[in-house]
């Protein structure tokens, strides 16, 4: 059996591909990777590169995403910067850009903070602690 390598993609819903490619784009430090036009069968569709070899890819649609928090009261995903700083600098943009944001917490092995993007929909974005490693599930 392969080695699974990670996550390739994770694909979010906008009712407006414009706003969100922006969002992910110029607040988080994403680089569109690329778009492509509605077909005849298929929506319209923007990929943003995230860091490594990860993606969002982004679908336009008729109807708006859910918005809510997952069962433990989080976003539910999240997205990954190196340092504390990073965090910091991002969380200075999307204040700056009028956007919602929570505070930044500090966990066991890493630090986070929650932001909403122009749809309302919840993002973590997180950065792991120096010196500190992923607790290691017991087989």
């Amino acid at each position: 059996m392969p080695d699974l390598f990670g996550i390739n993609h994770l694909t979010l819903s906008t009712t407006d591909l414009d706003r969100l490619v922006k969002y992910y784009t110029e607040l988080l430090g994403a680089t569109l990777a690329f778009e492509r036009a509605a077909t005849g069968s298929d929506p319209r569709i923007a990929v943003v590169d995230v860091g490594g070899d990860d993606h969002l890819m982004i679908v336009e649609a008729a109807a708006a995403p859910t918005t809510d928090l997952d069962p433990l009261g989080n976003a539910g995903w999240g997205l990954r910067v190196g340092t504390y700083a990073q965090l910091c600098e991002v969380r200075d943009r999307i204040l700056g850009a009028g956007r919602p944001v929570g505070p930044i917490a500090t966990l066991p092995t890493q630090w986070t903070m929650t932001a909403r993007d122009p749809d309302g929909r919840p993002v973590d974005v997180r950065a792991h602690r120096p010196g500190t490693a992923p607790p290691v599930a017991n087989p």
